[in-house]
């Protein structure tokens, strides 16, 4: 009986082998997780057990990949990434041109970045921040508000968190606007009023309140909004960003905030992670800020792991894998 080698780490935790094991009898699973923060630190007794181990793995799973994995791991047929972006992985060329599968987990914590865009939206109209000012502050002066009723919402990219940004404005009775990259002509959606190809962003951009980033980090998506989109849009607009953070050209953007070319930003996803310490950005108090947190929800790992053990039986037993990546498209 041919064995199957199973390499895990981060989200999948060593609480897990003992279910990864009773999917199938010929599964064999080490967690490697404590060997590559060894390997970063340049172990070599933690180098030459990873090499022997990623020399004999037919799966791996886990969000932090080993160096040179494709030389290191000439029988891996499959990589399941514990999170919604592959980008980093996808920079590989020759990963690429393999035919190793790539799975993600897109879809398992799209409600976590879908409520952060809408609470943007009302910390936005509601003057939340001004209000914590005042409390700070200890003085009172009341202000007027806004509503997100009959405002438009515009979504670019939409899948999994962008459908649920849209189907929460719509409850808000709000207009939306999206992009989906597959959409070939203007078109509706159950819950957007208006579904546009990408390469119709501008009239996205020009109409919107508030504009969500939810789109997947590709070639096609770098710095999707620089300069020239930040123009076009309104200057009382609401740019929120939850997707992954390049697709933004943050240098652009400090300008366009500086210069009131835009009312304000959400940022949840940066170029850089950390953000630096130097980034004009901390600095502006038309930019709400959180550390790349939307994800961060209580059962995220168990959603993981869960759809891991779904893939992995799924995989013995020779069935479609669930988040398969089209690698050339990058999502």
């Amino acid at each position: 009986m041919e064995p199957i080698n199973v390499l895990v780490s981060d989200e999948i935790s060593e609480d897990v082998l003992p279910e990864i094991e009773a999917i199938d009898p010929r599964i064999h699973v080490r967690h490697v997780g404590s060997l590559i923060t060894s390997e970063t630190r340049g172990d070599s007794d933690a180098i030459a057990l990873l090499d022997e181990m990623l020399g004999t793995a037919d799966v791996y799973a886990g969000i932090r990949i080993p160096v040179d994995l494709i030389h290191r791991a000439p029988r891996l047929k499959w990589i399941q990434v514990t999170r919604a972006g592959v980008d980093r992985l996808l920079m590989n060329e020759q990963f690429r041109e393999s035919a190793i599968v790539l799975t993600n987990v897109g879809g398992v914590h799209s409600y976590g970045p879908a409520e952060l865009a809408i609470q943007a939206c009302l910390v936005h109209v509601k003057g939340t921040l001004e209000c914590a000012r005042q409390k700070q502050s200890r003085i009172w002066e009341p202000f007027q508000t806004g509503v997100l009723k009959g405002r438009t919402m515009g979504i670019v990219g939409y899948g999994s968190i962008g459908q649920k940004v849209a189907r929460v404005a719509k409850a808000f009775d709000m207009w939306v606007i999206a992009t989906r990259r597959s959409t070939k002509r203007p078109t509706g959606a159950r819950y957007a009023d208006l579904l546009l190809p990408l390469a119709q962003i501008n009239r996205l951009l020009s109409e919107s309140d508030f504009v969500v980033m939810a789109t997947p980090l590709t070639p096609e998506t770098y710095h999707l909004i620089g300069p020239a989109q930040l123009s076009l849009m309104k200057n009382d607009a609401l740019l929120i960003n939850v997707s992954r953070g390049p697709t933004i050209d943050e240098s652009a953007l400090a300008i366009a905030l500086k210069q009131g070319q835009i009312a304000a930003a959400a940022l949840d996803v940066f170029e850089q992670e950390p953000l630096p310490q130097d980034s004009p950005l901390w600095d502006l108090p038309n930019v709400i800020y959180s550390p790349h947190i939307a994800g961060n929800v209580p059962a995220y790992p168990r959603l993981v792991q869960d759809l891991f053990l779904q893939n992995l039986g799924r995989y013995v037993r020779g069935e479609p894998l669930r988040s398969v990546v089209n690698k050339r498209r990058g999502y």
